[in-house]
């Protein structure tokens, strides 16, 4: 009888470094889309990958160096959107219609492209330090714009100034619970639906 044959490991050819990170890092978000970050493992991104363990260490020294790259990448490309999709010209807009035309642009961004936003949007507890800091930082960099916009605004009207800090924090909630929302069922929260309700709670705000 001849001896059975061993089943082969997979073989990953030999590419360029950066390559090979790209590819894991891309491995990496397929397996956050289908199973959520729950799911992520440097098992789960391999298979997902079609390469064994070592070639992923090769690649990156820890899982959470593997995922604080590919945060960095998700977040150049959101960051870049973003800033595309914010009005540069507040023009004579109040800072509510101003909101109101953000989030609506947001809103169709997420559309678009959720896979960029769901890694950055859908975060759970217990995340490497690294990560979270690098989440918090960008959280930080997209809320001063925020109140830049507001404040804009707010100087060109008369009366009170708006609280500008208070607005930009209240943006960003809303933005990003918004944005988890959209994430996990857009048939349910349309465009219309999410720009409604969010200018809706931001006129409670005092000036």
């Amino acid at each position: 009888m001849p001896a059975p044959q061993r089943q082969r490991r997979p073989y990953a050819a030999r590419v360029p470094m950066e390559v090979r990170r790209e590819q894991l890092m891309d491995a990496a978000l397929a397996v956050i889309v289908r199973d959520g970050y729950g799911g992520v493992s440097v098992d789960s991104i391999a298979r997902e990958a079609g390469v064994t363990r070592p070639v992923v260490y090769g690649a990156f020294e820890r899982l959470g160096d593997l995922l604080t790259a590919l945060l960095d990448r998700q977040q150049v490309r959101a960051f870049g959107r973003l800033l595309a999709a914010l009005p540069d010209d507040p023009g004579e807009k109040d800072s509510v219609a101003l909101v109101e035309l953000a989030i609506e642009r947001l809103v169709t961004m997420l559309r678009d492209d959720p896979d960029t936003w769901r890694p950055i949007l859908q975060l759970p507890d217990g995340l490497p330090a690294e990560v979270t800091e690098r989440i918090e930082a960008d959280r930080e960099r997209v809320r001063v714009i925020f109140a830049g916009l507001i404040s804009q605004v707010s100087e060109q009207q008369e009366g009170p100034a708006f609280d500008a800090d208070l607005y930009a924090h209240a943006m960003l909630a809303v933005v990003e619970h918004f944005g988890r929302l959209l994430l996990d069922d857009p048939d349910r929260f349309t465009t219309d639906r999410m720009v409604e309700g969010a200018t809706r709670l931001l006129r409670l705000l005092p000036r």
